[in-house]
């Protein structure tokens, strides 16, 4: 299966989809000591999200879960790639800093956790191996 999308970040990158129907907040909703989902009641609490293709709907809360996603990044606990179905100035702009590869406007109910995903942000491409 191949979805086209909107190129957001340029990069590839190939991972394991983890995959919530909820939207994310990087600042205060992910720890970027651990990398782990820290939002109380979100579905991915308590999840890594490094090395993984994330994919949610879109972003949410404070303009500092843009220098959020840059810290996971430096820290080597970013997401592969991120993948929404709209994604928002914060997630946009984090995945730029971070040199995330990052695509949107991606039916995302066609995708699961653990599916194996490849996301190429220069043609805005997700693709299931």
């Amino acid at each position: 299966m191949i979805l086209v999308g909107r190129k957001i970040s340029p990069g590839a990158a190939t991972g394991e989809a983890l995959v919530t129907a909820m939207g994310i907040s990087f600042y205060g909703g992910v720890d970027p000591a651990s990398g782990r989902v820290v939002e109380k009641g979100h579905e991915l609490e308590g999840r890594s999200v490094a090395g993984k293709v994330l994919v949610f709907p879109t972003g949410k809360g404070s303009t500092v879960g843009s220098y959020t996603l840059y810290r996971l990044k430096k820290a080597g606990l970013a997401p592969a790639a991120i993948v929404n179905a709209e994604a928002e100035p914060i997630t946009a702009v984090g995945c730029i800093l971070a040199e995330i590869p990052c695509v949107d406007h991606i039916p995302i109910e066609q995708l699961a956790s653990g599916m194996r995903l490849r996301v190429d942000g220069e043609r805005g491409l997700v693709e299931a191996e």
